[in-house]
């Protein structure tokens, strides 16, 4: 990555505002040659060269491991004077992707190498006219804030001086490193079709769940207050709005006349919008210009209809929930999650000719960034909230060996050693009587699965006690960690501690009598991850591995929810091979052909759809697209 030679971190005033929009302009002359902007900023951003859009999206990052973009600006660049604009929108408020920080734009241009503009003192800032600044009008806690554009209020700060101000130099010590993927490409308008028109209301379909940037043409007799609500599914006729304290919905005010205006920095996830306006409008067009990763699908052929069907739904799934990073569900949240990435990392191996392993491997290195002080990772990253899901962590060690299984490239597993080191030191230090226990505080949510007994609620207080699936975690941490010492030319250090927890473990959960583990110390809680994990832990023999994968297939456990399946799929595939497959197959054929056969063109959360959570279940969540793994394993 080239270097900044002489920009300076700037922003509109000394005091950060949250939820607040940046306007950043100047001019330079070219004469001709090769001209690249190097540009960070905190939040998000938005370039334009001579009033025409550029790019934007800022990498998800930390203070410590800033990502700059390199973007060739010449195809924009006219003989003479030009122009440069930048709007930032910084959030300032930490969220489940986002690590507060000082506000702050850095950018400098270069033609042929050489340095000709950068971002300082003379810099001309001020706030936004359009954009309403400090509103904080959550969508959700994960996702952020939604925001409220006034039409009338744009002048033209893209290409003159108008408004302007010095900007000010803010103190801001960042570690650069150059975005590690690609820009996403935005492609042109989805096809949206309008369901319902009534003047003043419109329900627009956009045929199947899409992921992109808010888009509007219309005509306004005259300056109005308009409510976009966006969803992905419809219930009594309309979309999910509001649900609990999460909002779904952007606000725009109308001029009068031709409207047109694109959000190039919040995506939406959805299939619906519907249009409210105080007075009839003429609508041209509402819906979004698609964002995706670029990457290329390889060519799969199955047999069977309805599995290339499913096998589609899920590649397109997971293609979906591939922006910065990973994210889990690109409706509600768009965050990266430990466990979540890695079912997608490993399915993307096989569903990607190019371009995933240095996805894959951008997102394992975003994750090793993160900095929690009891060091364990954090729930998402990057992540300014003080949760995490401890079992989450341990899921890391497997996502890093199938890593350097599924590429090759030992380089990443040496970079984020350290890391997987400094989590199981946690683990270790956590243990008792040669079990890890439950961590306390309630920063510290339990989660292992959307099932009984396996999801304490969010920051309860647990007690400080051993279970099953914490405990069959940190041996196959342990045994992935294996791998990984045995790739790096490592010694293993840990066969004592592996041995000691797999007996102890064994002897605390197992019931002889039932021929199955429990859950906890005392109970008979069966879950079907737990048994499974047991499983694939080596904590049983033959004739016992046998005997609990039947009672999976019988479903004699304590269910688990789509996400975990692949466990319960491994252990009983490990035990009873080709029978083993073929009840897999059948399982999936039964979840995903319930999806399909009522019209969902991206797979679930859970298997109850929409109605989960408190209504709040996502229909499109990359967590679930596991069937690929599973179709490619039996076909080679």
């Amino acid at each position: 990555m080239r270097d900044f030679e002489r920009a300076k971190w700037i922003w509109v005033a000394r005091e950060s505002l949250p939820d607040s929009y940046g306007e950043f302009y100047d001019e330079f002359s070219w004469e001709g040659g090769k001209c690249e902007v190097l540009l960070s900023c905190d939040g998000d951003y938005t370039l334009f060269v001579n009033g025409q859009f550029v790019a934007s999206n800022q990498y998800g990052d930390f203070e410590w491991y800033k990502s700059v973009d390199e973007l060739d600006v010449t195809p924009y660049l006219r003989k003479g004077k030009n122009s440069i604009a930048v709007l930032v929108w910084h959030f300032g408020v930490d969220t489940q992707r986002y690590f507060h920080a000082q506000a702050g734009l850095i950018f400098e241009l270069f033609v042929d190498g050489k340095s000709v503009l950068s971002s300082g003192e003379n810099t001309c800032a001020r706030y936004s006219k359009a954009y309403t600044s400090g509103a904080q009008k959550f969508i959700t806690v994960q996702l952020g804030f939604s925001f409220s554009y006034d039409e009338a209020k744009e002048d033209a700060w893209k290409t003159e001086k108008v408004g302007y101000h010095s900007a000010v130099l803010v103190d801001k010590k960042c570690d650069f490193v150059a975005r590690p993927i690609d820009k996403l490409e935005i492609q042109p308008r989805a096809k949206a079709t309008c369901l319902k028109a009534e003047g003043n209301y419109y329900l627009i379909d956009l045929g199947e769940e899409r992921v992109g940037l808010p888009t509007l043409e219309f005509f306004s007799e005259t300056a109005q207050k308009i409510r976009v609500d966006w969803g992905e599914d419809l219930q009594d006729g309309h979309v999910r709005r509001i649900i609990g304290d999460r909002d779904f919905s952007f606000n725009y005010s109308a001029k009068a006349g031709k409207n047109e205006y694109t959000n190039y920095m919040l995506r939406l996830g959805c299939r619906y919008l519907e249009v409210y306006a105080e007075k009839p409008i003429a609508l041209e067009y509402a819906g979004l210009l698609p964002q995706v990763y670029p990457t290329k699908k390889k060519g799969f052929a199955l047999e069977n209809a309805l599995d290339q069907r499913i096998y589609n739904t899920c590649v397109n799934t997971l293609n979906r929930s591939m922006m910065e990073h990973y994210v889990d569900t690109p409706w509600r949240e768009q965050c990266l999650y430990v466990f979540d990435s890695r079912n997608q990392m490993l399915c993307g191996y096989y569903a990607f000719e190019d371009k995933n392993a240095r996805y894959a491997r951008s997102n394992l290195q975003l994750i090793s960034k993160d900095r929690r002080e009891d060091g364990l990772l954090s729930i998402c990253y990057p992540c300014g909230m003080d949760l995490t899901i401890p079992s989450f962590s341990l899921y890391y060690f497997m996502a890093v060996r199938e890593y350097v299984e599924y590429t090759g490239d030992v380089s990443l597993a040496r970079e984020v050693y350290p890391k997987l080191r400094a989590i199981l030191d946690v683990f270790l230090g956590n243990r008792e009587d040669g079990l890890v226990c439950a961590f306390v505080g309630r920063n510290h949510w339990n989660f292992y699965d959307w099932s009984e007994y396996l999801s304490d609620p969010l920051r309860d207080a647990k007690p400080s006690t051993p279970d099953l699936i914490l405990n069959a975690l940190f041996i196959l941490a342990l045994e992935n960690l294996r791998v990984i010492d045995e790739k790096l030319g490592n010694e293993f250090a840990f066969d004592g501690v592996l041995s000691e927890c797999k007996k102890r473990t064994r002897e605390t959960f197992f019931r002889a009598q039932d021929g199955a583990f429990a859950f906890s110390k005392t109970g008979k809680e069966y879950t079907a991850l737990g048994n499974a994990l047991a499983v694939l832990a080596g904590l049983t023999n033959e004739t016992e591995t046998r005997f609990i994968c039947e009672k999976l297939i019988n479903g004699e456990f304590l269910e688990c929810s789509l996400s975990m399946k692949c466990f319960k799929y491994d252990a009983v595939i490990s035990a009873l091979s080709e029978r083993g497959k073929a009840w897999v197959l059948s399982e999936i054929r039964k979840d995903y052909g319930k999806m399909l056969d009522i019209g969902a063109t991206t797979v679930w959360e859970t298997i109850d759809g929409a109605s989960a959570f408190g209504n709040a279940g996502s229909l499109c969540h990359g967590w679930s697209a596991t069937p690929i793994y599973y179709y490619h394993k039996w076909k080679a």
